[in-house]
């Protein structure tokens, strides 16, 4: 049996949540959440500190991970944009950030300097989940937060496919209504978070189209790529070949484990090129891009 490729020297996460006792456990949103934690049994885990994240990281070999100011619930987008970028101060060598906006309530003018804000502290993009707010990807009133990310040089996560809440549907996050956004602003950096399953042929197609559009396959078991009839086979095949430089290793810490996304990863027959553009280039690319323009 032959070995799987060598790792590559430096590994990126390129999205973990970033610890923080700001954001409340998802279950203080109440029922409309309890199938998260009966799906994903993080428990504790939401409580794991800073040193708990890098100590996971330097076991599996992880040098450099981005934190995410990502909440499902409350108004919590400040708090969050400050301590994503007070850890990305203390360790430069180690952690990159992306903030957030305010969505519920709406109000466009505070989500537009929110993101001026995100800018002025040096992070490379912001990250949002609009239909946790009752807006799809696509709805106008995110246009704005997309127009001024995009102007200041913002990378845009986004999430995709399905969500474990009881109350918000999945329909608005289906990989078509990004491939409108993609459209609207052909200059902006799209990540659709999670992979968009079950509509992975949907977001294979948009990605396709959009070589602006990329993939982060954080809180998923890498393991499915490689199952036959788990609908990530599309996904499997093109990403190791034409979608090679728009794929992104991304946890979703503490949803998942670095070592095992790891090692599943490792195990699927990519291509090495594949798993080097996976575990770093392109998220090298992505955070020069943005450092290019803080510099400039």
């Amino acid at each position: 049996m032959s070995l799987p490729p060598a790792a590559p020297a430096t590994v990126i996460d390129f999205r973990v949540r970033v610890p923080s006792a700001t954001r409340p456990p998802i279950s203080d949103a109440g029922d409309v959440y309890t199938q998260y934690e009966a799906v994903l049994d993080i428990g504790s885990g939401w409580h794991k500190g800073t040193d708990e994240l890098l100590a996971e990281m330097d076991a599996a070999g992880v040098s450099h991970a981005v934190l995410h100011a990502e909440y499902e619930h409350g108004d919590y987008a400040d708090a969050l944009n400050e301590e994503v970028a007070e850890q990305v101060t203390l360790r430069p060598d180690r952690f990159s950030g992306f903030g957030t906006v305010t969505l519920e309530p709406m109000n466009i003018m505070r989500a537009v300097r929110q993101i001026e804000r995100v800018a002025a502290l040096g992070l490379h993009g912001i990250n949002v989940q609009p239909s946790f707010f009752g807006h799809a990807i696509d709805d106008r009133q995110m246009y704005p937060i997309y127009a001024k990310a995009t102007e200041l040089g913002l990378a845009i996560a986004v999430h995709t496919g399905v969500n474990y809440s009881r109350r918000h549907p999945i329909e608005p996050e289906r990989p078509v209504r990004l491939d409108q956004v993609a459209c609207d602003f052909p200059e902006a950096t799209l990540i659709a978070c999670h992979g968009a399953w079950p509509w992975v042929p949907e977001i294979v197609s948009v990605a396709r189209r959009h070589p602006n559009v990329l993939i982060d396959f954080g809180g998923l078991a890498p393991k499915y790529l490689d199952v036959p009839g788990s609908g990530w086979e599309m996904m499997l095949r093109f990403m190791d070949r034409v979608l090679r430089d728009q794929v992104l290793f991304a946890t979703d810490w503490p949803v998942f484990p670095h070592r095992r996304a790891l090692d599943e990863w490792r195990g699927l027959g990519l291509r090495a090129e594949t798993l080097e553009a996976l575990f770093c280039g392109n998220a090298q690319r992505l955070l020069s891009a943005r450092r290019e323009v803080i510099m400039a």
